[in-house]
């Protein structure tokens, strides 16, 4: 009942910071929930979501997790709802790919290959392939 899209992770070209976006497609009229994400690239993976104020942007992490509500289609992208990878072990090089796997309420365990892609615009420049957010 879900489906995951254009998996890609960037870090941040001065620091071993690294994000990770998807999308994802709940196909389900019931609704389900992203509860976590692991890496072994990280001490630990955050689900966070991004607000803007004003001139200021905060960042908080998600602490039940990313609803996922029934024939819904939710993008995760920079400066929005994303995967913090905390702790990363290294940064992260343009044409690697990080394995994350994905734990879901209902839809269970998917373990994906994320690729990884230089540092970049943010906003609307990063949708790709026609797919909005």
């Amino acid at each position: 009942s879900l489906e995951i899209q254009t998996p890609w992770a960037r870090s941040s070209d001065t620091t071993p910071r690294a994000c990770g976006y998807f999308t994802v497609a709940n196909r389900s009229g019931e609704a389900d929930r992203l509860v976590s994400a692991t890496s072994p690239i990280a001490r630990c993976v955050a689900i966070c979501g991004i607000k803007v104020v004003g001139g200021n942007i905060r960042m908080r992490i998600l602490k039940d997790g990313l609803r996922l509500p029934g024939e819904t289609t939710i993008t995760l992208r920079p400066r929005g709802y994303h995967l913090y990878f905390i702790g990363a072990r290294q940064g992260l090089k343009a044409g690697a790919k990080v394995p994350v796997t994905l734990t879901f309420e209902k839809a269970g365990v998917r373990t994906l290959e994320f690729d990884v892609r230089a540092p970049g615009p943010v906003a609307k420049e990063t949708l790709v392939e026609g797919v909005k957010s």
